[in-house]
This record gives structure tokens, C-alpha cells and sequence, in this order.
């Protein structure tokens, strides 16, 4: 990363709670003299936030609303959008159609139709995009693609990972959208662990299988199974199996209600190696055949936000771009393929435990459950478990329109 240029790239951050804090933290802290300058922040919320006080001693324009910074004639280089999930689209389209290149966490939208609101957006402001999928700009992640584009381990099988992120009450209370299918008006929001935290990981599985840099492997079919323990509209907990175009097999398992936490692992097999991470050590393990190993490192090594570093880099130094629309659109094409195949079942209440000092929900057996699953590769209901149910299988080759697969006519 050269970011060592004359001119400092003017950024606008999007949202400063939640994430957009940590987002604001390494603008304000972690830069440089001189390479970055904060021209302005939107967020409806902007005095809850812990650098509030802050801005106001650096003398950064605050406005509710990304419209009014507009409106008053602000604009830069670098837009950084960390709004809800649900804003992404809206305000990616805003800023490009306002001349601003623009970094937006994931995911890259809601529902598919989305995709192609935002790339006419793209083409006629002649600025980019990139998502902010961080695993996808890390070493370990490039350097395992690379070599799977190489070959180098033969035809991908099947593909596996699983998180458990166990969260607490206050989780689904922090704001008015989350774990809800719709908002007040309508609008879709289907924040979910596959939607939302465990995104990232989701997201990976396709993006290792892309034929270049900025492309992923497309899903053709999915079928999900989604349950719920705490009392929201959509679902914490999620097993899908999704078969690409190319025929691999992909698997995913995510909760919020487990009773413990484990970070994300996976299991990639391939027709000459088996790779893993987290499974037997902290790195990326490539396994041949004949049991010559590949060490990749960890995708967790490097800096969290050296996806907002890279934004400001190419700004100066433009380049082919490790994650854009079309590199995140097979896991927002996936997640509403999930939405449609899965109904939602509610846990048993004999299953669900609860605590108190801080209050949340798990689900007893359901750690053992998943894993179990992961390690055999089948869904639940596959597994004989009494709670779960088959999900429907999803077609997504010509899907174009959420919900129903096809736009309504007119």
C-alpha cells in the first residue's frame, strides 16, 4: 500500500455507529499526516457515537443525512458507506451519482434487483465501487486463490465452513432493523447471520472459486434451513448447500445461538489436495495427495480495514479491484436464494436455554449438531434431527428478482 502521495484523498464517512465506528477510528487514527482528510459524516445517530466529540474538536460537518451533505455542496474522493445493511444500494448509488468512488462494507445489498440499480449507477458516474468483503483483500485469501486458479489442486468438490457467534439480547435490540425481514414500510431488510456478521465467510466460499481476481463462482442451486430461538421476524440460525455453475459443492453452517463461540473454519476439498483452516492449525493448510503441504498463513493476520486502506490507495494508484460488485454479487444472489428456499422454524422451547447477567438465548445440542453436519456435509433434517426440516430447492441461473425469482410484469 503507497499512500504516500502529495494530495490527500478527501473522504466522506457514511454511518459512525456499530462498525462505522472502528471504520472512523483507523481514518482518524491510523493514516498517516496528510494522506486522508475527513470532509464530512452523515449519520442520523451521529451523537451517540464515541467520537462525536471529536469531530466536533476537528471542526468535520456533520449531517443527518447523506442527501443534506450533498445538498450543501460537499463532495470527495472516497466515499466509506457503514450504514444499516439495507442503506447500502441507496447510498452507494448516491455518492457515485455524486462523483464519488466509493468503499461500502458488506454486503453489497438486500435483494438482487439491487445489483443492477447499482452497476447503471457505476457506469454513468465513470467511478468505482469496491465491497468491503475483508477477508477477499487479504495475502492469505489472494495467494489460495491464485493457486486454485492455477490448478494447482485440481477440480474443487466440495466446499465447508462453519461460525458459531453466540449473541446476546441486546444484539437484536440495538437498532430498529435487525433480525427483521421488513421495515416500517415495506422495504426489504432480511438481515440474518448469512446477510449480516457471518457474511464474510459465506461470501469466501464462492470468491476462492472465482476465474479471476475480481470474480466469484455463481450458485445455481440452493437449498437452506433456518430456525429462529429469539423472537424476530427472520432467522439466527442457518445451514444452506448451494451447488455452483461449475458443479462444486458448497456448504454453510452460522448461528447466533450456540452455546459456544468458534471462529470461522472451513474445509475446501479438491480432486488433488484438502485444505483447511482453523480445523488442525491457525493457518491455511494446503494437503496433497502425496501430503506435501502449503501453508498460507491467516486471513485474520493482516489489518481489518486494509480493505479502507486499499480504497484510498487506489484513489492515487488505481488497479484492478480485489472485490467489486461483481465479485459479491453470487453471496447477495445466494442469501435471497436462502430466503426463499428455508421455512423458518422456531427451536423447540424444550431446547432453548436461557440466561441472564447479560441476557440471551442457546440452543441445547445445537453446537454438537451443526458440527456434526459440517463434518459428515449434510443439512439437518439430512442428519435425523427432529427439530429441522427440508428446505425447497431454489433454482438461481436466470433469478433476477426478489422475491419470486422473475420481475413481476407490468
Amino acid at each position: 500500500m503507497s499512500l504516500g502521495e502529495s494530495l490527500p484523498v478527501s473522504v466522506i464517512m457514511v454511518g459512525i455507529g456499530g462498525y462505522g465506528f472502528y471504520y472512523l477510528k483507523t481514518l482518524l487514527e491510523e493514516f498517516p499526516p496528510g494522506v486522508v482528510r475527513l470532509v464530512g459524516v452523515a449519520d442520523p445517530l451521529a451523537g451517540k457515537s464515541g467520537h462525536f466529540d471529536e469531530l466536533r474538536r476537528r471542526k468535520v460537518p456533520i449531517f443527518h443525512s447523506l442527501e443534506e451533505l450533498y445538498r450543501e455542496g460537499l463532495n470527495a474522493d472516497l466515499t466509506v458507506i457503514s450504514s444499516p445493511i439495507h442503506l447500502h444500494v441507496p447510498h452507494s448509488c448516491l455518492a457515485l451519482e455524486s462523483g464519488s468512488n466509493v468503499l461500502c462494507d458488506k454486503p453489497l445489498g438486500i435483494v438482487v434487483q439491487d445489483y443492477e440499480e447499482l452497476l447503471t449507477s457505476r457506469k454513468k458516474s465513470g467511478k468505482w465501487i469496491m465491497i468491503g468483503f475483508q477477508w477477499s483483500y487479504s495475502s492469505a485469501i489472494q495467494a489460495l486463490k491464485r493457486d486454485i486458479q492455477k490448478g494447482l489442486f485440481g477440480k474443487p468438490s466440495r466446499l465447508r465452513t462453519l461460525i458459531f457467534w453466540p449473541r446476546e439480547t441486546s444484539y437484536y435490540e440495538r437498532n430498529d432493523w435487525a433480525g427483521r425481514q421488513r421495515d416500517e414500510c415495506g422495504r426489504w431488510i432480511l438481515d440474518s447471520p448469512a446477510a449480516n456478521a457471518m457474511a464474510h465467510y459465506l461470501h469466501n466460499l464462492f470468491y476462492i472459486l472465482g476465474d479471476d481476481v475480481g470474480s466469484s463462482a455463481r450458485p445455481k442451486v440452493v437449498s437452506a434451513e433456518a430456525f429462529r430461538a429469539y423472537r424476530i421476524e427472520n432467522f439466527d440460525s442457518v445451514a444452506c448447500r448451494t451447488i455452483t455453475e461449475g458443479g462444486a459443492e458448497l456448504l454453510f453452517y452460522a448461528s447466533h445461538t450456540t452455546l459456544e463461540n468458534v471462529e470461522p473454519i472451513f474445509n475446501l476439498e479438491f480432486e488433488g489436495a484438502e485444505i483447511s483452516f482453523r480445523e488442525f492449525s491457525d493457518e491455511i493448510i494446503a494437503v496433497d495427495r502425496q501430503g506435501r503441504q502449503i501453508s498460507y498463513g491467516s486471513p485474520d493476520d493482516e489489518h481489518q480495514f486494509r480493505k479502507l486502506f486499499d480504497a484510498v490507495d487506489n484513489i492515487h494508484n488505481p488497479k484492478t479491484l480485489v472485490c467489486g460488485p461483481e465479485a459479491a454479487f453470487s453471496h447477495l444472489l445466494c442469501v435471497n436464494g436462502i430466503q426463499e428456499s428455508a421455512d423458518i422454524r422456531s427451536f423447540p422451547e424444550s431446547m432453548i436455554q436461557r440466561e441472564l447477567n447479560p441476557e440471551r438465548l442457546w440452543i441445547s445440542g445445537l453446537d454438537d449438531a451443526f458440527y456434526n453436519c459440517y463434518k459428515r456435509g449434510v443439512l439437518p433434517s439430512e442428519a435425523g434431527y427432529e427439530w429441522a426440516g427440508p428446505g425447497k430447492l431454489i433454482d438461481l441461473t436466470s433469478y433476477r428478482y426478489f422475491p419470486g425469482g422473475k420481475p413481476p410484469k407490468d
